[in-house]
């Protein structure tokens, strides 16, 4: 996997830091807890400059956590998109990765994190492909991972949270190990869950299946774009349960993700998914969600935001 491509500037609490200069304490809350919120944006050059894809949404998402986690912000999200803006401008940017995020500092001795200041941080970085060079052309390789996803009324799925993703390094990691890309795992009573780090699709007959919000997988704001273009496209989805075997028996599987964006899956524990290609559905949600990010087509959805 890709190691980060350093920027030059981070946003912290107002302020600019040179890139190595934006650190916490080892004995902050965060670290020791995994109690930081985070969100994953990206950001496309576009014919009118750089623009960061459904940032307003990413920043709701970003609020909504820290108020499950009761972590009291100081800024407003309009103030965060703001700075969002300046970052990407004052980094030179015009296509990166931005990972705002909101730590729990230096203070609290033990689990109970009251003690510890809420800190937010702005960095960025250009970004490659997630899942390497062809996975939206060709597809990629994926296998049923052995761990499952969290219960709900365990921790809050919903919220993006550091301490969520442990579940999903474990999926990950496994999956590369055992010479697959990706791994989507199911929940708690067996159905199909979420990738990695990403949402899941199906398509059967013309029409997209995907698991419903249960409390076991996140929202993700990609698979939304995903069900909206597939609306606008006139193409028919169903929010339901899915059944493992439903991976193997369907016509296509695709994953969703800010980092993903739309990847085909080729394969699921070596069983070719349809003829072992991308299919014509994932292909055509594909070209289109690119299209809008690049702003080659009408932003209709009010989904991007410009940084000049």
């Amino acid at each position: 996997m890709a190691k980060i491509a350093e920027s030059e500037w981070i946003w912290r609490d107002g302020e600019w830091l040179p890139w190595h200069n934006a650190n916490v304490h080892i004995l902050a809350h965060s670290v020791q807890f995994g109690s930081a919120v985070f969100e994953g944006v990206r950001c496309y050059p576009t014919s009118k400059g750089p623009a960061i894809f459904r940032l307003k949404e990413h920043l709701k998402r970003m609020f909504d956590s820290c108020k499950i986690y009761r972590m009291p912000m100081t800024f407003t999200p309009e103030q965060i998109l703001q700075a969002t803006r300046e970052l990407v401008n004052k980094n030179n940017l015009d296509t990166c990765y931005i990972r705002p995020m909101v730590l729990r500092g230096y203070g609290a001795a033990g689990m109970v994190p009251f003690e510890s200041p809420v800190e937010v941080y702005l960095p960025c970085w250009p970004w490659t492909d997630y899942l390497g060079a062809g996975a939206l052309e060709k597809g990629v390789d994926a296998c049923v991972a052995s761990w499952n996803r969290v219960a709900p009324n365990t921790i809050p799925a919903v919220a993006k949270i550091a301490g969520n993703y442990l579940s999903g390094q474990l999926i990950k990691m496994e999956a590369l190990l055992d010479g697959y890309d990706e791994a989507i795992a199911l929940g708690p009573e067996g159905l199909v869950s979420e990738g990695s780090g990403q949402n899941v699709f199906a398509v059967s007959n013309g029409v997209i299946y995907t698991p419903p919000v249960d409390g076991t997988l996140l929202p993700g704001i990609t698979r939304d774009t995903v069900v909206t273009i597939a609306k606008d496209l006139g193409i028919e989805v169903r929010v339901q349960g899915m059944a493992r075997e439903t991976l193997y028996t369907s016509d296509e599987v695709f994953l969703s993700g800010t980092a993903t964006e739309v990847a085909p899956v080729r394969s699921v524990d070596k069983i070719p998914v349809g003829d072992g290609k991308p299919g014509p559905v994932a292909k055509a949600i594909s070209a289109r969600y690119l299209d809008v990010v690049h702003g080659r087509v009408a932003d209709t959805h009010g989904w991007l935001t410009h940084t000049k």
